[in-house]
């Protein structure tokens, strides 16, 4: 898989909006373009086994690293994050790669810029596909959660980099991983810090290498935790809500079952009370029984073969 994605992967830096932004990409892109929007703990490489099989399948697979994550530049207020400028770098790059239009592909908090991006920009948008995280309109909700939920206490600023500077970058990309794979929604308890939740006794997902630790770390290393703290966890609230939004493009929801943001409140009610379709007439959703918030890394062939059924359904017209 390493050799195989050091020859076909390649890399590049964009001038977008006054930063330097990393880009990977694969393919040729003879059916279109799918551009990849990672979440958090993430980077461009959380879609390397959907880049393969997208370029394999005939499009043009690229994979961004967010301003402030990975290889791309930190902006130089953090404080100022905000899911607008996401949205506009996101059409800054398509024009900078010469890109028409382009299928999203997101998930974790990349889902809601390719959401926004969808609905402000129909005529560059193919088609949406999240993983995880269904449209939700306005604010999401955390009131009915206690204390120690981990969204609660991260948006606290200067709290979690207090507590993550106790440890080595590789220790809490390890934790959050752990933590995040599994069907409980991370609570602390009183007197806890998230972090406490797993130690190095506690075994890695059997679909994530130590390998695959060492390339996160090495680029949260450089891109340290100040911005993605912010971005998004501390942004959740900034975002502008469209008013009366409607999908002109098809959207595709992959929910695991296992996922802890499928308890999040409203989650599971969005996704099957019929509320996302009043937003979204094109609207497909499937779920993964024992699919976690890692769904694409830990069943990558079933992902790759919801999303390239997803594409052929939807070809792009010339």
């Amino acid at each position: 898989m390493a050799m195989n994605m050091e020859q076909q992967v390649e890399h590049s830096h964009l001038p977008i909006r006054g930063l330097n932004l990393h880009v990977a990409q694969a393919g040729k892109g003879e059916l279109g373009t799918v551009l990849f929007l990672h979440g958090f703990p993430e980077i461009w490489y959380s879609w390397r086994h959907q880049m393969l099989a997208m370029a394999a399948a005939g499009y043009c697979a690229v994979a961004l690293d967010w301003r402030g994550y990975g290889l791309s530049d930190q902006p130089s207020e953090p404080e100022a994050a905000s899911y607008d400028d996401l949205v506009e770098d996101l059409l800054a790059i398509l024009d900078a790669l010469s890109i028409p239009k382009a299928f999203l592909v997101a998930k974790d908090f990349g889902a809601r810029p390719a959401y926004y991006f969808a609905l402000r920009h129909p005529s560059r948008t193919c088609g949406v596909m999240c993983l995880g995280i269904p449209f939700l309109h306005g604010s999401s909700s955390f009131t009915n959660l206690p204390e120690g939920f981990y969204i609660l206490c991260w948006r606290e600023p200067g709290r979690a980099e207090a507590y993550f500077g106790r440890y080595d970058v590789k220790r809490v990309v390890r934790t959050i991983f752990i933590l995040f794979s599994r069907s409980k929604i991370p609570i602390a308890k009183e007197g806890q810090e998230i972090m406490d939740l797993a130690d190095l006794s506690t075994p890695l997902p059997d679909w994530f290498t130590e390998d695959d630790l060492a390339v996160y770390a090495s680029l949260y290393e450089k891109s340290g935790f100040r911005y993605p703290l912010e971005m998004p966890y501390r942004s959740l609230h900034k975002a502008n809500a469209i008013e009366d939004p409607k999908f002109q493009v098809p959207v595709f929801v992959v929910m695991g079952e296992k996922d802890y943001v499928y308890k999040f409140p409203g989650v599971e009610s969005v996704l099957k009370d019929g509320i996302m379709e009043k937003f979204a007439p094109d609207l497909k959703i499937t779920y993964i029984p024992e699919g976690s918030h890692f769904a694409q890394e830990q069943f990558p062939d079933k992902v790759n073969d919801l999303l390239v059924r997803f594409l052929k359904d939807h070809p792009v017209s010339a």
